[in-house]
């Protein structure tokens, strides 16, 4: 009787990461290299994350993907480069490598989130993309005081993919040129002072001021791109009248390619910044659930706060708001009884 070969099962875990510094448009596609360095936040995986189990063993044919328990192809272009360094680099097969390469080569900003904290990722310059990579600007745990509310208002698909939408950018708007030469390096040195020191002031106006300037140049793109919508405007608005009525910073959003809000903000100002949301967009079926994820606490909102920051209420166009903060990186998960691969290789019935 054949002796079986081993099988080899690995799971880990990878956070979701937010910039505060946009990265839009690559100077190579299939190397995914980015015009401009960018820089973001981890957010803690006990409130987001993604489970990824590995298997190898020699009696297997061919590479197999499931994703969210449907089979994919796995012939698409960026997870074929993906599996072709994972077999030479991954931990894995043990050996240590320069695994946010691996991640770039998948989607260009997941190399953000192969470390916890504050982290940038540089450009590069050299045409290989080796010099390409991530690193760590500060830990999860420089900042505890900071805070991050998702404010979901769509889960709906992207009317513009993110590919095809940066592509579209770099051919035809002049502002995208600008912006990754004369704004964002300078403006990245300033971010990652501010980051360093602490300075809310400083990191919340930046990243309103980058988030802004993303958006302009998707309207600059011809035909031009629309990512957000009247919610996120409204929330805009109300993000800068809150502020106006504390004479400072106190809460700065950001968006990425799509409507959702992220609010950046200080653990001092969550609950009350919260029941401002609820008042400016009460939930309209799921009160109990509209804030998941860290508590916040009660907030009592004076009349003048809300004769002035509150206005014109919009029932439901808000979803929910998770509570959230930095993060540590990728985590490798010991007990076996988390893979969502069985011994055989295949997805385990409850996975």
């Amino acid at each position: 009787m054949a002796e079986e070969t081993p099988l080899t099962v690995v799971t880990c875990t990878a956070p979701v990461n937010i910039a505060v510094i946009k990265y839009w448009g690559k100077r190579d596609e299939e190397l995914i290299l980015p015009i401009n360095s960018s820089l973001s936040v981890t957010l803690h995986q006990d409130q987001l994350k993604t489970t990824t189990t590995a298997a190898i063993s020699r009696d297997f044919k061919e590479d197999r993907l499931w994703l969210n328990g449907e089979e994919a192809d796995v012939q698409h272009p960026r997870l074929q480069s993906c599996l072709r360094e994972m077999h030479t680099l991954a931990r894995l097969y043990g050996v240590e490598g320069e695994l946010s390469e691996v991640a770039r080569q998948g989607s260009g900003s997941a190399c953000r989130s192969m470390f916890g904290g504050f982290v940038q990722w540089l450009m590069g310059e050299r045409p290989d993309g080796k010099d390409s990579v991530a690193q760590q600007v500060a830990p999860e745990t420089h900042w505890p005081e900071l805070r991050v509310l998702l404010l979901v208002v769509s889960a709906e698909k992207k009317p513009v993919g993110s590919t095809a939408g940066m592509q579209t950018s770099v051919d035809t708007s002049p502002l995208l040129k600008h912006r990754a030469e004369a704004v964002v390096p300078q403006r990245l040195a300033r971010m990652i002072q501010c980051t360093q020191q602490r300075d809310f002031e400083g990191f919340g106006r930046l990243t309103m001021q980058d988030s802004n300037q993303f958006h302009a140049t998707c309207l600059d793109t011809f035909p031009p791109i629309f990512y957000l919508s009247d919610a996120s405007r409204r929330v805009i608005a109300l993000v800068h009248r809150f502020n106006a009525h504390h004479g400072k910073t106190k809460v700065a959003y950001t968006f990425d390619a799509g409507p959702n809000a992220v609010i950046f903000t200080l653990a001092d100002t969550v609950a009350e910044f919260v029941e401002v949301v609820k008042r400016s967009f009460p939930p309209e079926a799921n009160g109990d659930e509209f804030l998941k994820g860290l508590p916040a606490g009660p907030a009592s909102l004076p009349g003048e706060l809300l004769s002035t920051v509150v206005q014109e209420p919009v029932p439901g166009a808000i979803r929910y708001i998770l509570h959230t903060k930095p993060g540590p990186g990728p985590q490798q998960l010991d007990d076996p009884t988390l893979h969502l691969l069985g011994t055989d290789g295949l997805p385990r019935p409850s996975a």
